[in-house]
């Protein structure tokens, strides 16, 4: 088992990355989100590993953190999701995001995500709905969050989820409050104060 990888970054293509470890060339799939944030050529960064063997197949995937890692395991344990559907969903979803559209029972957001069908994302719900909490996905706080290159991590753009629960607090539901938020249109320079004000809209 190879829990992670740390090296230098040496290329990237559309759905994987080639990182550089003492001069042997580990190619690594990783979800699209990640691929949009990665840092410049040559700089040293740390995926989170899962070895995928089967007898036709050998694959190595990486996310930027262990919540995504954990959410992939989950979802290759779901009839109908193989590695291709869970790195899908990945790309669309972080794993936070997954977590409050499985508790939201959002089957439609989920069947967005690349290869998902009605179907599948029905099964996803019913799957999961007893492996994660409401707690789990608000503390996860993964939004946008880069790959935590060698010398510390970027900061996390968590307003979308700090409106969520910061909508909770304020005594709405945790499915409410998330159909609320996801609702709005959110764009890159708001804030968790001028989403939530956007949220509350919805909720009148």
């Amino acid at each position: 088992m190879i829990a992670y990888v740390k090296g230098t970054l040496e290329e990237y293509g559309e759905d994987s990355v080639v990182l550089d470890v003492n001069g042997i060339g580990y190619r690594i799939r990783i979800p699209s989100r990640v691929l949009e944030v990665l840092p410049p050529l040559g700089t040293t960064i740390k995926l989170h590993t899962y070895y995928y063997v089967r007898e036709d197949t050998q694959s190595l995937f990486g996310f930027q953190d262990k919540e995504d890692l954990a959410m992939f395991k989950l979802l290759l344990n779901v009839s109908g999701v193989g590695p291709k559907g869970a790195l899908g969903i990945l790309s669309f979803l972080s794993a936070s995001a997954l977590k409050l559209a499985v508790i939201a029972k959002d089957s439609k957001m989920i069947s967005k995500a690349p290869g998902i069908g009605a179907k599948t994302a029905q099964r996803i719900l019913i799957d999961l709905k007893d492996k994660v909490t409401v707690e789990e996905a608000f503390s996860a706080q993964e939004e946008n969050s880069v790959v935590k290159a060698g010398t510390g991590a970027a900061p996390v753009n968590s307003a979308r989820n700090d409106a969520i629960e910061a909508l909770t607090a304020l005594g709405y539901g945790p499915s409410e409050s998330y159909k609320a938020v996801n609702m709005v249109e959110i764009t890159e320079d708001m804030d968790s104060e001028q989403i939530l004000k956007a949220a509350l809209k919805n909720l009148f």
